[in-house]
């Protein structure tokens, strides 16, 4: 009675498993993809870089799928959401079959829970925790399937821009979301904010990060500091001065500050003056043929928008510490020497010549800090952890001034930026001494 449906009750059966393990399968390759988005996205390309030079193929593999995130991000995608979808759908067709009208809210359920734990939470959670390791071993099928979907993701990249163009935005392929840079300065603030990186390390590794983006006009020594060499100073004069000067160099000028002849080494001057003393038996007058120019060496002019990174490279490079700033009209702005450019990375460098601090900070009692107005805003951010900007003005007196627009007068008092700014001395047109505390 019941022989002739059997084969049909069979062929439901395996119907019904073959879907079942369809749907188990399209779970597993939504768990793969979901995994190796995020061990792809979240692994160090530094440590993948290491894990590539010990012979890790995976690695390798690794690095070569995340050179284009777009479309390793779009391929990832694709497969995921086509897998989920049609896991879906055989889903709602087997519960229907099997309950009628509820098996869709029936799937829905059941389905959302079976992704959200096996394909999302789980994968996600194991990838984030060892992010390379998964990476290394998810390359190998990640990149079969970048090269299967990449006709259809390069059709979407070209859709997707032209719907953004239309809106106004537009597309750099090439731009990353998060260059590199940024990356360490973030997560160098973020271990300092958690008290994992000292402040010292931080401070050496974002300031030689940021040598590129610096020029020598922000760390110059202004001209009005410059000390200098007369040419025309009598030649025992001369030797006072290199003598009592705590620098080793010294510009040479001739009638006018601005005409800067050449750069005098201290142990050039002393060696070739006592080889003149000595051969006239220690008389003075054997330094009347003395001229200056004969033992300076020619002057190194660089110009004021030259970034600190190109200007190291150029020190390097001509195997000299010394340059003379100059603006667009070739008139002197400053001076810098290869020991400031070292400075900003590695922080003040002093020896048994040098003050104790070129600007002292100090605090008083009354929380005010008194502070030297030709103080940098970055050395001052440095030492205080202060976040003052330093886009419009160079030092603490040019801050002020750039925000009141005008050159105060002693006993005015600014706020801004967060900060309350009393003007305590004033030389000329120059702001010499504030008073600073945060509001």
């Amino acid at each position: 009675m019941f022989g002739p449906m059997e084969p049909s009750t069979t062929a439901l059966d395996a119907a019904f498993w073959i879907t079942a393990s369809s749907i188990l399968g399209l779970l597993v390759l939504s768990g793969l993809f979901s995994g190796s988005e995020t061990a792809l996205t979240a692994a160090s390309r530094g440590k993948l870089h290491a894990q590539a030079d010990k012979g890790s193929r995976g690695a390798k593999r690794a690095l070569k799928i995340t050179e284009d995130n777009e479309r390793l991000i779009g391929s990832v995608l694709l497969g995921n959401n086509l897998v989920n979808i049609l896991a879906t759908s055989l889903a709602t067709a087997l519960f229907t079959q099997a309950f009628g009208e509820s098996g869709v809210a029936l799937a829905t359920l059941v389905m959302t829970l079976l992704v959200l734990i096996f394909a999302e939470v789980l994968p996600k959670t194991y990838a984030i925790t060892n992010p390379e390791t998964a990476a290394a071993r998810a390359a190998p099928v990640i990149a079969v399937v970048i090269t299967i979907f990449s006709p259809v993701v390069a059709a979407v990249r070209l859709l997707v821009r032209g719907v953004l163009r239309i809106f106004g935005v537009q597309t750099d392929p090439d731009t990353h979301i998060l260059a590199v840079r940024e990356e360490i300065a973030g997560a160098l603030q973020l271990g300092h904010s958690e008290g994992v990186v000292e402040k010292e390390d931080r401070d050496r590794i974002l300031g030689a990060l940021d040598l590129s983006d610096r020029t020598v006009e922000e760390i110059m020594l202004h001209r009005s500091g410059i000390e200098m060499i007369n040419a025309a100073s009598e030649p025992r004069d001369i030797l006072e001065q290199c003598l009592e000067s705590s620098h080793t160099r010294l510009p040479v000028y001739r009638d006018d500050p601005e005409n800067i002849i050449g750069v005098v080494h201290a142990k050039n001057l002393l060696r070739t003056m006592y080889r003149l003393l000595d051969g006239g038996g220690g008389s003075d007058d054997a330094l009347i043929g003395f001229d200056i120019s004969d033992v300076a060496m020619k002057p190194y002019f660089v110009p004021n928008t030259t970034s600190l990174d190109d200007q190291m490279r150029q020190f390097l490079r001509r195997r000299t510490h010394f340059a003379l700033v100059v603006d667009e009209y070739g008139a002197l702005q400053g001076l810098l020497t290869l020991e400031d450019i070292l400075e900003e990375i590695v922080g003040e460098i002093t020896d048994e010549f040098d003050p104790d601090a070129e600007y002292p900070i100090l605090k008083g009692e009354d929380g005010n800090f008194l502070i030297e107005g030709a103080t940098t805003i970055r050395d001052l951010n440095r030492a205080t952890e202060w976040n003052l900007p330093d886009d419009e003005a160079n030092t603490l007196a040019g801050l002020v001034i750039h925000e009141a627009q005008m050159i105060p007068t002693v006993g005015q008092v600014f706020s801004f930026h967060g900060f309350r700014f009393e003007v305590v001395a004033r030389d000329g047109n120059r702001v010499t001494r504030l008073k600073v505390r945060p509001v």
